[in-house]
């Protein structure tokens, strides 16, 4: 009886040796545990734009190419990730990181290396680059062009995070938001009277534009150059039937441009051939900014210009083809003008 219990004993403390290394194991130290799959070092990206008016996320259906550029803590260049396929247009898309633990800077862009792409890189990030180094420039051909360009979407977006120690199987997954830097802003003129109007009887402008250029941080950067932006795409468009059983025409203009800023110099002009002068020459951020009713009464200017990427703007002429200078729709809210600033 007394064997018994001591190989039992004997049995019990050599169990207890076995598993006495394997305390503080986790499924990730594969080390014993070889079937096992080993931690994994990094994180998964998902990225979303609901930085607009409907505080959505559009990122599957406008972004079509993706750039990353990685940094570390000290803001050092660490290496960049690109996705051009479909992949991006599924809601569940994640680009996975593998890296290091530590603390990073991650830099986002769309639209940039799409075939398509309106802007470029200053300077392709490579190592003893800083983040401070990065740009964004449009390209030349964008710049001034006539007829004007419809620019493709440009999208930014910053993150700093931490990946942490592996102590587990699956990744990390953080967000990072994005918003976008390009607008469209379609022009339409239309008689008061219900008499068509035709687009080929006008000229249509931004004037004095100076947002080509923007730093790592997404600031525009003057230049010093002011340029005109024409409009990518003009033509007449019906409005419906008049009373009489004529047809009321709208001659329209549509401008693509980059970021806005409550600063911003640009005119819209609009030149009548027939007068041979502006009958419309406004600061149009202005203009845009005077969309901000009650709705959005607490929403600061530059987020609402960065937020509302398209615009429509209607003005109306008299008899005369003269602007009516008491009203205008902007995005189907009546503006009602007690001040006219040139």
């Amino acid at each position: 009886m007394n064997l018994i219990k001591l190989n039992s004993f004997k049995s019990i403390i050599g169990a207890a040796l076995i598993a006495a290394p394997m305390v503080g194991l986790t499924s990730c130290d594969n080390a014993i545990y070889e079937d096992l799959d080993p931690c994994v070092s990094g994180i998964q990206v998902r990225f979303v734009y609901d930085y607009n008016m409907l505080f959505a996320n559009a990122f599957p259906s406008q972004v079509d190419c993706l750039t990353l550029f990685v940094y570390d803590d000290d803001y050092n260049y660490v290496t960049t990730l690109t996705e051009t396929s479909d992949v991006l247009a599924d809601e569940d898309y994640r680009m996975l990181l593998d890296i290091e633990p530590g603390d990073y800077h991650l830099l986002a862009y769309g639209g940039m290396q799409c075939p398509k792409s309106s802007f470029h890189f200053t300077s392709i990030p490579a190592e003893g680059s800083t983040l401070q180094s990065i740009g964004v420039d449009m390209n030349n051909d964008c710049i001034g062009a006539d007829p004007g360009t419809d620019l493709h979407g440009l999208y930014y977006g910053q993150l700093d995070v931490t990946v942490p120690e592996p102590e587990s199987t699956t990744y990390t997954t953080v967000t990072l938001p994005m918003m976008k830097d390009t607008h469209n802003i379609r022009i339409l003129l239309q008689h008061v009277n219900g008499m068509p109007v035709n687009y080929a009887d006008f000229d249509f402008a931004l004037t004095g534009a100076d947002n080509a250029r923007f730093d790592w941080n997404n600031s525009v950067l003057a230049t010093g150059r002011p340029f005109d932006v024409m409009p990518w795409a003009v033509g007449n468009v019906s409005a419906g039937e008049n009373p009489d059983g004529t047809e009321s025409t709208v001659a329209y203009a549509e401008f693509s441009t980059s970021r806005l800023a409550p600063s911003n110099g640009m005119k819209l002009v609009v030149n009548s051939h027939e007068k041979e002068e502006p009958v419309i020459s406004i600061p149009i951020v202005n203009y845009l900014l005077m969309l901000k009713s009650e709705r959005y009464a607490s929403m600061p200017a530059q987020e609402y210009l960065d937020r509302e990427s398209e615009w429509a703007v209607i003005f109306f002429l008299d008899d005369n083809n003269n602007w009516v200078q008491t009203r205008i729709i902007i995005n189907d809210w009546v503006v009602r003008l007690n001040d006219i600033e040139a």
